[in-house]
């Protein structure tokens, strides 16, 4: 009997209160009222089961199927989160299979939330335990298809597989044409961290030649461009006095944590801003224009 399958066994004797003695013909496992689905079975008939571990780390059966058995991959909602165990994930059956914390990202912000959903196999841990391990790439690489060229400058939506400092691997809903293309966003192209399992919208901007394709979480330039400005003019606009100490000249992870953007991205909305006349920089200072300087110019953000 291998926790994690599925496996035709037979009723040997019923033992109130507690169920069903089930029998390989060499083992035994209990089948609890409570894990039942329809009629009740008569000795020597024959069930199909699912094998797991009870909470006391007994073996333990269940009719119901679960959304993932041993060696099978699947995508699972994360359930709860233990500060120091990792993630429980729902498999269906009224209880949550462990990701372990050794699977999960070492950044907090890169870990999983509530609600997020996370690609996994399910293993036996050195115990025999059923755990969940993390998809990798090479699990994935049989799986998924080339992008095809018409994606190019498309958004697309998809869950986050991996997550570093340096990017987040993203694995593209497939749709019709099968399990999902895999990507990149590079930090770079990121508002802000994203979590292992977060669901994210990006656009390709590049398809390699191996098919995996190269994403942003930004608008297109012109379409940034205008977007950008527009968000900048309404900032100035609440501002007292309409000026704002950002300019040019402002440190570009300053810009990000203010108003979610590259610095380059900052620049090119102001110039469209200065080119129409709606805006002007003084110094570090950028004001809407007819406005005076701030009286105050240690004012703070």
């Amino acid at each position: 009997m291998i926790a994690g399958t599925m496996q035709r066994l037979t009723v040997e004797r019923e033992v109130p209160p507690n169920g069903f003695f089930l029998s390989d013909g060499e083992q035994d496992v209990l089948l609890h009222y409570s894990e039942m689905i329809g009629e009740r079975p008569q000795p020597g008939d024959e069930v199909e089961v699912f094998l797991f571990f009870d909470t006391e780390d007994r073996p333990a059966a269940t009719m119901r199927k679960p959304l993932i058995m041993l060696g099978q991959m699947a995508r699972l909602v994360v359930a709860d989160i233990h500060p120091r165990l990792g993630c429980f994930l729902e498999i269906g059956l009224g209880r949550q299979l462990l990701l372990p914390l050794s699977e999960l990202p070492e950044l907090r912000e890169y870990r999983p939330q509530r609600g997020d959903e996370v690609f996994v196999i399910m293993k036996h841990d050195k115990a025999g335990r059923l755990i969940a391990r993390l998809v990798g790439e090479g699990d994935l690489a049989p799986l998924v298809f080339p992008a095809p060229q018409g994606w190019r400058n498309q958004w697309v939506e998809g869950w986050v597989t991996k997550t570093l400092q340096m990017g987040s691997f993203v694995l593209i809903d497939g749709g019709v044409i099968g399990f999902g293309a895999y990507g990149m966003i590079p930090s770079a192209e990121r508002p802000k961290p994203l979590r292992l399992g977060e669901r994210v919208k990006a656009r390709v901007t590049f398809i390699r030649e191996d098919g995996r394709v190269n994403l942003s979480m930004a608008p297109r330039k012109e379409i940034g461009r205008v977007e950008d400005a527009d968000r900048i003019l309404a900032f100035l606009q609440e501002r007292p006095q309409g000026a704002m100490p950002y300019s040019d000249e402002t440190p570009a992870d300053v810009i990000m944590q203010k108003f979610g953007i590259s610095k380059s991205a900052f620049k090119r909305a102001l110039g469209k801003l200065m080119r129409e006349g709606k805006v002007t920089q003084q110094g570090s200072w950028t004001h809407l224009a007819a406005q005076g300087e701030p009286q105050d110019d240690n004012e703070k953000a």
